[in-house]
C-alpha cells in the first residue's frame, strides 16, 4: 500500500481563513499564517491554500499572502484561486507554492493544463474538481460552486488527466462542511477512472471517515479543514489511529 497523506486545507478569504457548509454560510477561523504553521507542526504531510473569492472577484490570488505562509513551511503547499494564465501560475510557484490548483480556469480553457505541465512539470499542476449529484450523475461545478457546467466529473476527470494534470483535487460539494463522511462514491469512481493521484476532500468529521476514504475508495491522499480548525481531531491523533488500522501514513 502507498503512503496515505493528511492535506489540511485553509480557505482564505481576505487573507482570513474560513469555512462554511456547502460552500455557504462562511465563518472566520484564523489567519493562514498560523494555521499552516500549526498544522506542519501537528503532522500534516500538505497544507492546500485556496483563495476562494479570487475568481468570483476577477483577481489575482493573494500573493503576499502566499509568500508569508509559504515562509512558514517545510512541507509542500498548494495555492489555488484566481490561477488563470501561465503568468499567475509562474507567481504562485514563484511566491512559494510547489503546486498551483486550478479549477474554473481548466474548465473555460483548457489549454492552461497543458501548458503548466509542459512548463512547469505535471508535480506542480493540480486540477480541482468541485462536483454535486444531479439527476444520478456528479456535475462538475466551477466559480466557487456557483456555476453549473454541465461536464460530467468522471469524464472531466480522465481528460484533465490526459492533458498533463498530476494530480487531482476533488471535492463533494453536497458533503463539504457537513461531517457527514467523504462521498466514496463518487471518489471511488473518480480514483478508478485515472492513474494519477487523488485527493479526497468534503465531508470529514471523524477519525473513521478518513479510514474509509483510504480503505473503501482507495484516495491517495484526504484533505479537511473545519475539523482541524476546531480542534476535533488533532492530525498526530489522527495518524496514530490510521496507523493502528493497517494504513500507511508519515508517523
Amino acid at each position: 500500500m502507498t503512503t496515505k497523506r493528511i492535506i489540511a486545507c485553509l480557505d482564505v478569504k481576505g487573507a482570513n481563513v474560513v469555512k462554511g457548509v456547502n460552500f455557504l454560510n462562511l465563518q472566520f477561523k484564523g489567519d493562514p499564517v498560523s494555521l499552516a504553521s500549526l498544522y506542519e507542526e501537528e503532522g500534516a504531510d500538505e497544507i492546500v491554500f485556496l483563495d476562494i473569492t479570487a475568481t468570483i472577484e476577477a483577481r489575482r490570488a493573494l500573493y503576499s499572502v502566499i509568500k508569508d505562509t509559504a515562509s512558514v513551511l517545510s512541507i509542500p503547499l498548494t495555492v489555488g484561486g484566481g490561477i488563470r494564465t501561465l503568468d499567475d501560475v509562474s507567481m504562485a510557484l514563484s511566491s512559494g507554492a510547489d503546486k498551483v490548483s486550478i479549477n474554473t480556469a481548466a474548465v473555460e480553457n483548457s489549454q492552461i493544463v497543458k501548458k503548466s505541465a509542459e512548463e512547469f512539470g505535471s508535480q506542480a499542476v493540480v486540477v480541482a474538481i468541485d462536483a454535486k449529484k444531479i439527476n444520478g450523475n456528479w456535475i462538475v461545478f466551477t466559480k466557487s460552486g456557483t456555476y453549473n457546467t454541465g461536464l460530467d466529473a468522471i469524464k472531466w476527470a480522465k481528460k484533465v488527466e490526459d492533458l498533463g494534470a498530476g494530480e487531482i483535487l476533488l471535492t463533494s460539494i453536497d458533503r463539504d462542511g457537513t461531517r457527514l463522511g467523504y462521498d466514496l462514491e463518487l471518489i471511488k469512481k473518480i480514483v478508478d477512472s485515472v492513474n494519477i493521484p487523488v485527493i479526497a476532500s468534503g465531508g470529514a468529521g471523524k477519525m473513521e471517515h478518513f479510514y474509509d476514504v483510504f480503505f473503501l475508495a482507495k484516495a491517495d491522499a484526504a484533505l479537511a479543514a473545519g475539523i482541524f480548525h476546531d480542534g476535533i481531531i488533532k492530525i498526530k491523533d489522527l495518524k496514530s489511529y490510521l496507523s493502528q488500522k493497517g494504513i500507511e501514513v508519515r508517523i
